[in-house]
């Protein structure tokens, strides 16, 4: 069963969409395996962004992830990473797919409500920077098997 990590942004929580969000997830079919709601430190923010440190915009990305409080989840299911990205839609919420969460809920190109893991080694990586692994849950629902076949992947 693959993982993925999710964070609900700033702004995902200011326009009240936590609910919505998280059952567009949930909805598809995957499992939430850890969840907090927390204020991210500079420290924090740095590490889950050094890819992009000495790019333009990683300086307005630090403060738009402080600006105020985030969820951060880790879910797991078949093809969790690439489920949630089909999910998310793309980074700009003017180019996102309707039906998307960013399609359906965003339009500029700053406030793009979720951040997911891009790959498993870095979905390994950023799960480990908000949870220890005794955190993270492994549970059958009752509606596991008719979400997925036993079996299937």
């Amino acid at each position: 069963m693959e993982r993925t990590l999710i964070i609900l942004k700033p702004d995902a929580v200011q326009r009240g969409l936590l609910g919505r969000i998280i059952a567009r997830f949930e909805d598809k079919g995957l499992v939430p395996a850890g969840m907090k709601l927390m204020h991210f430190s500079r420290d924090l923010a740095k590490r889950l962004y050094a890819v992009h440190e000495g790019k333009p915009f990683h300086p307005g990305l630090i403060e738009y992830i402080t600006s105020g409080p985030v969820v951060v989840m880790a879910l797991a299911g078949p093809r969790a990473i690439e489920v949630a990205r089909k999910l998310m839609g793309k980074t700009f919420g003017y180019e996102a797919e309707p039906g998307t969460i960013r399609g359906d809920f965003g339009l500029s190109t700053t406030y793009n409500l979720v951040h997911g893991s891009d790959s498993p080694e870095n979905a390994a990586a950023e799960i480990a920077l908000f949870f220890r692994p005794e955190e993270l849950l492994k549970y059958d629902r009752a509606t596991s098997p008719w979400t997925i076949k036993p079996g299937e992947s």
